[in-house]
């Protein structure tokens, strides 16, 4: 089965937010932004803005007629601006006018009057501040302060990432309408539809009821548009409200980049300490988490950085801290990975470290580490369904790891200005919502008297595939063609109260619900035609559109039997809920089994490193993936390819920069870069594990959005080893991106330091 949008998206005809055809008298917004990172707003002069051609009208936080307030988790983040602006790009003031072209101009005649304030950017010193967005948590098992003390080995250190800006195709954006019953219909380019839905009606002083929220598709979202879709929906709304015409609100590139939050950016101490034969007995870290301005949706991302410390690996004495600071940057945001990729990333620096000052190789100690069937997590959920050793050794024997190793060596004993390198790269990720409330969803399915089907999840496709999978899902349940299925916008008024498209579990709430729907349909169906056909209700079944009797073809069809039932007035619509049975965790105690099943995978990178130059190739990503009974192998394989490339961006080429006044200095594709056709490895090779997959899983699939990802921390390990086989012993520093001028820098350290230090001369003499 292949995904059911692919040809619509070839001709241009799949329809997104900016497709929409625009209404007569509709007006058009633009965002005024702060100038400035941190400061009191005294004051906003908009004269010569209002009195600017085409424009309608300028709404400020005075203008909101319910609470000018967005914050999620923490009610933090006003809509617009009001007392203080903590951020560069923050919305101050809204431009109505009849052109977009009028309203940006007009954007140029504001002046606002703003008293500096001192400037954040380093989450470190908003830790030593007492600038934090939440308490800092704390993970913990066994007793890791007297577990070091046993220890053969100890080794400490400091290891850090970068942000990564989401870069989805469809920057953020939305259509708002006002309705006749006085509230508003939003077309929001947003994985979150109810979200946007709860905090318009906020702003607006309505009840959810009166604000309408309509998703056809996304053109990418990653976890940008989980969030942070938000305050472009309720501009829009607001405007649409306040003037009684639609409100067409749709950020540039360049906008979005400056004024929407990233993966989040850590630095993190670590401390572990092995035993003699390379076990890990105690782990410690502390992550200073960069939030950003606002709380936005860090404490949850700050949670699950948590919940993967300690990646694939049992570790008996763990002790985590995460603190979720306040900066004068943009609110970071989810991002595909959740903050599981941080966290990740420091264990298996951690482990590089340790192998390095022992002279082993990092997947000595990797391997005899893995989870094991029973294994408890920091978190006290034990590891079942464990197929992390077997992901390992199919990796290690399908793609010849030894093999890989003996040929790296020889090229690098034969090449002096290139080298190679290798890593391997375990992964096990948690899939659920980690806020046990979210795992609930429904589906609303309807058979129309012709056999046609229509069906409503909370589900928002973002080229995912999840619309291929619930149409297969219904189609397999019903025992019909996908051709008979539609599958509808996602609607707050056909499906209310929905959890975002995140977590990696879309498909198996929407799924499962979906097949519960359908499940009722067809045992309604069916036992209409038991009392029909006067045959045991429990020998009947129906495949190909066929009703069958003890697999014997019946006197009649999937379109005769659903028009049988509805002139006998059998109901031919089903809403189902589904809540994930047996997730639980209290904050409280820091414990509990928050994740449905867990994802497990092994991923073999190699990479070459041109040692004059500082330049590379990812040659290779070897790939054995834990992808349960995967029913739609071209898409989920789709899945693990793109995931793994993202990966290797934020890895390697993906460096946010901002400058100590809060100013994005990586602010467009110039300055700003991500993989491109030449950048994905020559080889990217996915092997399907054989694994049963789990009973929560739908069809026993597993999840695929966001595991693969953290393949690509892999690239950054296995050129870190390329460049020790230039410089052995060599002692870089754990930060990633691993960019060109950062090898560089690692291969000839001392020019390096010399051109600093002529550099800091030259600006000293010219000042």
């Amino acid at each position: 089965m292949n995904h059911l949008d692919p040809q619509r998206h070839v001709r241009g005809e799949s329809q997104y937010l900016d497709d929409v055809p625009v209404q007569q008298g509709t007006l058009y917004a633009a965002v005024y932004e702060s100038p400035l990172a941190h400061g009191v707003l005294k004051g906003l002069d908009l004269g010569a803005a209002r009195r600017a051609p085409g424009v309608v009208r300028i709404l400020t936080a005075a203008d909101v007629p319910g609470r000018n307030q967005i914050g999620g988790i923490v009610p933090d983040e006003p809509l617009l601006a009001e007392g203080h602006v903590h951020f560069q790009g923050q919305p101050v003031a809204l431009v109505l006018a009849r052109t977009e072209r009028q309203a940006h101009a007009a954007l140029k005649l504001i002046a606002a009057d703003i008293a500096p304030l001192p400037i954040i950017t380093d989450p470190r010193e908003a830790a030593a501040l007492g600038e934090l967005i939440v308490p800092p948590r704390t993970h913990r098992i066994g007793d890791s302060g007297a577990a070091f003390a046993g220890c053969a080995h100890v080794f400490e250190g400091v290891a850090e990432t970068g942000g990564q800006e989401h870069l989805y195709i469809e920057t953020q954006g939305a259509y708002a309408f006002p309705t006749e019953l006085g509230g508003v219909k939003i077309i929001s380019s947003t994985q979150g539809p109810t979200a946007v839905q709860r905090h318009a009606a906020v702003v607006l002083g309505v009840g959810m009821h009166q604000v309408e929220v309509d998703v056809t598709r996304l053109g990418g979202g990653f976890g940008g548009k989980e969030d942070q879709a938000t305050p472009w929906g309720c501009l829009a709304a607001l405007g649409a409200f306040l003037t009684k015409k639609p409100v067409k609100l749709v950020l540039d590139r360049m906008a979005d980049m400056r004024m929407t939050g990233k993966r989040h950016p850590y630095s993190s101490d670590f401390k572990i300490g092995l035993s003699k034969d390379l076990k890990i007995i105690a782990y410690e870290v502390t992550y200073f988490q960069n939030a950003g301005a606002a709380a936005d949706l860090s404490p949850a991302v700050l949670e699950r950085t948590l919940f993967h410390t300690t990646n694939a690996y049992f570790i008996p004495n763990v002790t985590a801290t995460a603190h979720s600071c306040r900066t004068n940057l943009p609110p970071n945001t989810a991002f595909r990975g959740f903050g599981g990729p941080q966290g990740m990333f420091v264990i298996e620096a951690a482990i590089t470290k340790a192998a390095e000052e022992l002279g082993v190789l990092p997947s000595e100690i990797q391997r005899r580490n893995l989870l094991r069937e029973g294994d408890r997590f920091p978190y006290r959920q034990p590891a079942e369904m464990c197929h992390a050793e077997q992901a390992w050794d199919t990796a290690a024997e399908r793609f010849g790891l030894d093999k890989l190793r003996t040929e790296i060596t020889e090229f690098n004993r034969k090449n002096q200005l290139f080298k190679k390198g290798l890593a391997v790269m375990p992964i096990c990720f948690g899939i659920s919502f980690t806020k046990t409330f979210m795992n609930q969803t429904r589906a609303l399915v309807h058979i129309y008297t012709d056999g046609s089907v229509g069906i409503s999840t909370g589900a928002v496709e973002m080229g995912q595939g999840v619309n291929t999978k619930i149409a297969q899902v219904a189609a397999r349940t019903l025992g019909i063609s996908i051709s008979r299925i539609k599958i509808e916008t996602t609607n707050t008024t056909r499906v209310a109260n929905t959890s975002p498209s995140a977590a990696s579990a879309t498909a198996d709430l929407n799924g499962k619900a979906t097949e519960l729907a359908c499940r009722a349909l067809r045992e309604r169906l069916l036992r209409q035609a038991s009392t029909e056909f006067a045959v045991d209700y429990e020998g009947l079944t129906i495949e190909n559109e066929q009703v069958l009797a003890a697999g014997i073809p019946a006197e009649t069809t999937w379109e005769k039997l659903v028009s049988s039932a509805f002139l006998r007035r059998v109901a031919l619509t089903e809403n189902a809920h589904y809540a994930t049975p047996g997730v639980h965790f209290d904050a409280g105690t820091e414990q509990g089994h928050p994740f449905a099943y867990h994802v497990y995978g092994t991923a073999l990178t190699t990479a070459t490193v041109d040692c004059l130059r500082g330049t590379y190739t990812i040659d290779a990503v070897h790939i054995a993936h834990d992808f349960g009974q995967s029913f739609s192998p071209a898409i989920d394989r789709g899945q693990v390819e793109g995931g793994a490339v993202q990966g290797i961006g934020w890895m390697t080429l993906e460096e946010i920069s901002y400058n100590e006044e809060g100013k994005l200095l990586s602010n467009s594709l110039n300055s700003y870069k991500v993989p491109d056709l030449y950048a994905v490895p020559a080889v990217l090779d996915v092997h399907f594990l054989d694994t049963p997959g789990h009973p929560k899983a739908i069809l026993r699939s597993k999840a695929v959005g966001e595991p693969p990802l953290m393949y690509g921390i892999g690239a950054y390990f296995a050129l870190r080893d390329a460049i020790r086989a230039f410089r052995p012993g060599a002692a870089l520093p754990l930060v990633a991106p691993m960019t060109p001028e950062r090898v560089l820098g690692g291969l000839y350290p001392e020019a390096l330091a010399a051109h600093t230090e002529e550099t800091a001369v030259a600006a000293t003499a010219a000042s």
